[in-house]
């Protein structure tokens, strides 16, 4: 694509991908102004967005392009934060970066720009290799990702580095983020029990009899590995069902069905984005960096034609493929 000329918006967020990703821009030629999208974050906990929005304008200082600040604390706050919290409350887990791509990085964020008058905009996600990130955006409309460059997507993180440091940006050496899209620092588990507090209640075995108190049903996932209070067994033990109304889990000795007990199974999902034909789709994913099984969709259902290893959590996003290619998404119903 020739993008000399083109006005893009380069969403910047303070970290490497993004940095180089807004140096190749404009070595091609392209008018690139950078923007450092500011969300909502946790009162009273630890917050890091000035450093981010610091690092991000020194890097627009570096490269001599225009940089802006889009305040999208509302869409962060109501589309992403207590949409979060109402998964919970459910006794789903929800994945809030799949939201907050489509609603921020991909909603506010692309109405802004072209409401600035750009012509495209883009991020630094990756979308091959290792750090593949399309698993976080099935959700984003066909009609935006047609409007959005990534620039690094498809490069090794290796290389990425060795260009910050080639472009002599002053975020090279940074660390990669490990937080959640909008809580930085703050861990899943801290917000959570920020906001819910502690509920103690008993789990109990898959033979039905109590091992031990938990914390509270709505602070697990399916599958997490979990510290029992007042053990009556050796662990470890990992949750395999909720009782929300109880307040009562069901915990086992193993995080994941053995080979010999997987099966095929079918996968009822809701609120699909397509960007091919559904009945394209061959393989599906259920979990970041987890395992594609083969399979085929049936109305709004994956049918998977080989053992599921993976344990399908309500709330979470599954992603279709065929081959290489993205074919859509939606989120595991209960």
């Amino acid at each position: 694509m020739e993008i000399r000329g083109k006005r893009i918006f380069m969403g910047l967020s303070g970290g490497v991908d993004s940095a180089v990703s807004a140096a190749l821009l404009k070595r091609a030629g392209a008018e690139v102004t950078g923007v450092f999208i500011k969300g909502w974050y946790p009162p009273g906990m630890p917050c890091t967005w000035a450093a981010e929005r610091r690092d991000a304008m020194r890097v627009a200082a570096r490269l001599h392009i225009p940089f802006r600040t889009l305040d999208a604390s509302v869409e962060y706050k109501t589309s992403v934060i207590d949409y979060l919290l109402t998964e919970y409350r459910a006794g789903r887990t929800p994945n809030p970066d799949s939201m907050c791509n489509k609603e921020v990085k991909f909603g506010a964020f692309y109405r802004f720009a072209m409401a600035s008058g750009a012509d495209y905009i883009a991020t630094g996600h990756y979308l091959t290799g290792e750090k593949d990130q399309r698993y976080f955006l099935w959700a984003v409309p066909r009609s935006i990702i047609e409007k959005a460059l990534f620039p690094v997507g498809k490069m090794k993180k290796g290389d990425v580095r060795a260009l910050a440091r080639e472009f002599d940006l002053p975020v090279a050496e940074k660390k990669d983020s490990q937080g959640v899209c909008f809580l930085g620092s703050v861990s899943i588990d801290e917000f959570l029990r920020s906001e819910f507090g502690e509920t103690p209640g008993r789990a109990l075995d898959e033979e039905g009899h109590p091992v031990g108190l938990h914390d509270g049903v709505i602070l697990y996932t399916i599958g997490e590995r979990i510290a029992l209070r007042e053990a009556s067994k050796a662990g470890p033990w990992f949750v395999r069902a909720k009782d929300v109304a109880k307040n009562e889990l069901v915990v086992g000795r193993t995080q994941l069905p053995s080979p010999a007990n997987a099966r095929p199974v079918i996968i009822p999902f809701t609120g699909a984005n397509w960007f091919g034909e559904p009945s394209r789709a061959t393989q599906a994913q259920c979990r970041y960096r987890g395992r594609r099984t083969e399979g085929h969709i049936e109305k709004d259902s994956f049918i998977s034609a080989t053992p599921f290893l993976e344990i399908p959590v309500p709330g979470q996003s599954i992603v279709f493929y065929r081959d290489d290619e993205l074919i859509g998404g939606g989120i595991i119903a209960a």
